[in-house]
């Protein structure tokens, strides 16, 4: 299997987004757009279930003339009580749990959040069985930029603290070829 991963473009609303279903800007749909316009093709398109990646995701398959398979388990990190907050107002109160989530994500949680080990098992979870069920295919992953750094780290053979500093972009369209093991390799 070929995984294209799509990151949502600029949404309506700024800071952490994570569970929170908001839409895109136009700027949002132009992005994702643009990415895939000289892509493809696929044979496959899976989504995020929330709406910032769905939208898009229905979208092109209309126009692909592909069925969307919804993937729950491919959603964003859930940020807890910092969701819908800038790293500035979270700095405001909470300046010391902020940096420790930036310098190992693994190591804290943000309060009433989603721990990243929790997160990274059911990423890597519903990815394998995107692999198993699409073997030989070429397949469109639109989604997070949490999910995407989470894979592009693994690829990249990343320590779990280099996890945050991984660039994915609104609209950034990337490639890794998962393998039987587990393991996860960065196409060109």
């Amino acid at each position: 299997m070929i995984l294209d991963l799509l990151r949502h473009g600029e949404t309506e609303q700024g800071g952490l987004r994570g569970s929170r279903d908001d839409a895109l800007t136009d700027k949002g749909w132009a992005q994702m757009r643009g990415a895939v316009a000289d892509a493809g093709p696929w044979q496959v398109l899976v989504s995020s279930p929330l709406q910032r990646c769905g939208r898009f995701a229905d979208e092109l398959g209309a126009q692909l003339n592909l069925p969307v398979q919804r993937e729950p388990a491919l959603q964003e990190l859930h940020f807890g009580d910092w969701e819908g907050q800038s790293a500035a107002q979270i700095m405001e109160h909470q300046a010391d749990a902020l940096g420790r989530f930036w310098a190992d994500p693994y190591a804290f949680t943000p309060p009433n959040g989603e721990p990243v080990e929790a997160f990274a098992e059911r990423v890597l979870a519903a990815v394998e069985r995107l692999r198993l069920q699409h073997a030989g295919k070429r397949v469109l992953l639109v989604t997070h930029g949490g999910v995407m750094r989470l894979l592009l780290a693994r690829a990249r053979g990343l320590p779990r603290e280099q996890l945050l500093q991984v660039e994915v972009g609104h609209g950034a369209l990337m490639r890794l070829v998962p393998g039987g093991d587990g393991q996860l390799v960065e196409a060109p």
